[in-house]
């Protein structure tokens, strides 16, 4: 599984939108690369932000 893949899965996992921090904790990634990560799901359209600094699966 590959770093976007594990970062989307523990979105989906925490069932509500969530902050990059909380993603690197359940993914014991870092907060750096994770929050790059999502800037680039979200470029892709995977990922939404439904509030500031919050953010959920597109699906």
């Amino acid at each position: 599984m590959d770093k976007k893949e594990l970062v989307l899965k523990a979105m989906k996992d925490a069932g509500k939108p969530v902050r990059p921090g909380d993603i690197a904790k359940a993914t014991g990634l870092e907060s750096k690369e994770v929050s790059r990560i999502i800037k680039e799901l979200k470029a892709e359209g995977k990922v939404i932000s439904p509030k500031r600094c919050y953010y959920a699966p597109a699906e």
